[in-house]
């Protein structure tokens, strides 16, 4: 998905010219017009799509402007409220927000400092806008399921009703995160209380809480280094199909660095295992799943159809700082796309699917 490059890259200019923009108005050029443009695919210099310094006088305010006004549909969609970059996005800085909101069509807000990006809509009363926001994007540490729902808000693929109902969900499970990730960091002590109830019979004196504290933060780094052990195992199963072409793989053993060692030098790693597994569980719904194998080389991990390199699949490229999916037109030319994560290769479903299906 091409949007992932496309955040990847503006990414990469915020963390090299961040620290030379000094003002509002050079973060709007820098950093928000691109990403209202490439990210979100509107035209900036369009009036019939984006309008900058955007007027609606509301009650006694006149002359008040909002940074951009999106417009989709002949009506305003989006409003955009911009600061410097830098600059932290309290919910008093959307003041003009809040006033323009309840008097436009828009039924979607953003509030940005050019890195971070926060969303809103109206899920607590109608046309007045919520004070937290169900959706968030920091450039400097993308959330790769924030791609999809970013989608919804680009210009061919804009649907209000679907993005305002996904938004509730959204806004509750990004809320759920912050606080179960609060709690692996630092415990609070209602949480230790409760913990320690569970398990100690006692009575819950100063000492006892200061042992649960300790107690819990080790047992919840433990818990999640548990997950990611099981998440391994699972990946280095001995399900995994044998390499192509003379590529004999040795019986698959735990080793500690995560990996299966080939005879030829090619290692085959864990992650390239799992990546293996999600595009094997993409597409057999087109093929069946002992159709699908791979063949490991130094270069790339590709998977494939009957065993057969004309049936190629995609390339996966993992080894490397930036990670990529390469596809496969009809004419079997390679593209590769950035991925952040190996989940974000449900993102290219649609592809991966369709190249398969030209193998039934």
């Amino acid at each position: 998905m091409e949007i992932l490059e496309k955040l990847n890259a503006l990414a990469d200019k915020v963390k090299q010219q961040a620290s030379l923009i000094q003002t509002e108005e050079a973060t709007k050029s820098a950093f928000v017009m691109p990403f209202i443009n490439q990210i979100l695919g509107y035209d900036v210099f369009d009036p019939l799509e984006v309008i900058p310094e955007f007027i609606c006088d509301v009650g006694t305010k006149k002359g008040e402007k909002i940074d951009y006004a999106i417009i989709k549909n002949n009506e305003i969609q989006i409003l955009i409220e911009c600061k410097k970059v830098g600059e932290p996005l309290n919910i008093k800085h959307a003041a003009q927000l809040f006033r323009y909101f309840h008097v436009t069509s828009a039924r979607i807000s953003i509030l940005t400092n050019g890195q971070v990006y926060k969303f809103f809509t109206d899920l607590d009363a109608p046309n007045k806008m919520d004070e937290k926001p169900f959706l968030e994007l920091d450039l400097l540490d993308i959330d790769h399921n924030v791609a999809p729902e970013l989608l919804k808000l680009t210009k061919g693929a804009f649907d209000v009703e679907s993005i305002v109902n996904a938004a509730g969900e959204l806004k509750y499970v990004s809320q759920i995160k912050k606080i179960i990730t609060s709690q692996f960091q630092t415990p609070e002590d209602d949480f230790v209380k409760f913990v320690a109830s569970r398990v100690y019979e006692g009575i819950l004196t100063q000492k006892v809480r200061d042992l649960f504290l300790t107690l819990t933060k080790k047992s919840l780094t433990q818990w999640l280094n548990d997950q990611v052990n099981e998440r391994l195992k699972s990946a280095l199963s001995t399900n995994a199909p044998p390499a192509l072409q003379g590529e004999s793989v040795q019986e698959v053993t735990e080793e500690p660095e995560g990996v299966l060692k080939e005879e030829n030098g090619v290692v085959t790693t864990a992650e390239e295992i799992e990546g293996y597994h999600i595009v094997k569980s993409i597409i057999r719904t087109v093929v069946t799943a002992d159709r699908v194998t791979y063949r490991d080389t130094k270069s790339y991990f590709g998977i494939l159809v009957d065993d057969n390199n004309r049936k190629p699949i995609c390339r996966l490229h993992l080894n490397r700082s930036q990670m990529y999916i390469g596809l496969f037109d009809q004419s079997k030319n390679e593209t590769r796309h950035a991925i952040s994560a190996l989940d974000d290769i449900y993102l290219f479903t649609d592809s991966l699917t369709e190249t398969a299906a030209t193998y039934k």
